[in-house]
């Protein structure tokens, strides 16, 4: 397979051998949160590897892995070019002290180059893990004594899951309060391990809500956008702490439009972006 993709034998065994191309994890386990929706579980040949609850890493597959069957053709910016393989960032969702397996939560793009390749893999299958984590969309710049708003869409909880099973419940002088937006109730991924964690700790809140009722009309609970819940009165009730930028911080992570929404109306609360060698409250990780 290698050999016909790159033109000889020689070339196969040159990048099988690199360690920037080479396959270096094995999926261990594969779940369907929906069609669309999947957590992986993935081993790494080399244990010990490190990250902060948060952080992210690179995934990769070569070009010639295949594809699912129902992806839509690939676009045209991923067209093959000088890299064989296929990399993109993805949070980690796993604890940081978890030395079994690192977990990734992933959405899939139908026309992209990666996840409909991502999708395709099996149990026992093999894939590219990037060395080292990357990032600073973590908890070390909020104080221990502050009360944190962790507001996401889809798949952008996963670094908020590595947190809560990293260090933050550990914490229980500290209140925490996930805002988790997605269309239907299906795609709320770690919904019964959030349910159950809100259950059993009382300085933890979960709110979840769906955009489109209209079609999800079995649905109970909340529903709209997120940036409005930050308007609302009942969002203090909610979480359990006053929305307040002297006790609390906020992070926001997920869709672009979501957070440069949520933005406006947190800043008019009083609340200071974080930027490097700045002091501030609020936190932002943009998935695209």
């Amino acid at each position: 397979m290698l050999s016909r993709a790159f033109g000889s034998h020689k070339t196969s065994l040159y990048f099988m051998k690199t360690s920037k191309f080479s396959y270096n994890a094995t999926v261990t386990r594969c779940i369907e949160v929906t069609g669309e929706i999947r957590i992986l579980q993935v081993c790494l040949d080399n244990p010990g590897f490190k990250f902060k609850a948060g952080q992210y890493t690179m995934l990769g597959l070569l070009r010639e892995a295949p594809r699912i069957p129902e992806a839509a053709v690939e676009d045209e910016g991923d067209e093959p070019g000088g890299d064989p393989m296929i990399r993109r960032a993805y949070s980690i969702a796993s604890g940081s002290s978890q030395q079994e397996y690192l977990e990734f939560y992933v959405s899939i793009v139908s026309s992209g180059a990666l996840t409909p390749r991502l999708f395709a893999l099996k149990e026992g299958d093999r894939l590219h893990v990037a060395e080292k984590s990357k990032g600073i969309f973590t908890l070390d710049k909020v104080p221990q004594e502050s009360d944190v708003l962790l507001v996401g869409t889809g798949t952008g909880l996963a670094p908020y899951i590595s947190m809560l099973r990293s260090e933050v419940l550990a914490n229980r002088d500290r209140r925490i309060a996930v805002l988790h937006g997605a269309s239907f109730s299906w795609d709320l991924g770690y919904r019964r391990e959030l349910e159950s964690l809100a259950q059993y700790n009382d300085h933890f809140r979960y709110i979840p809500t769906i955009s489109r009722p209209q079609i999800d009309q079995d649905w109970q609970g909340f529903t709209g956008r997120l940036p409005p819940f930050l308007d609302d009165p009942a969002i203090e009730e909610l979480c359990g702490f006053a929305l307040d930028p002297g006790p609390s911080h906020v992070l926001l992570c997920g869709n672009p439009a979501m957070i440069e929404n949520a933005t406006v109306r947190l800043e008019a609360r009083g609340y200071q972006q974080k930027r490097p060698r700045e002091p501030g409250n609020l936190h932002m990780e943009k998935y695209w």
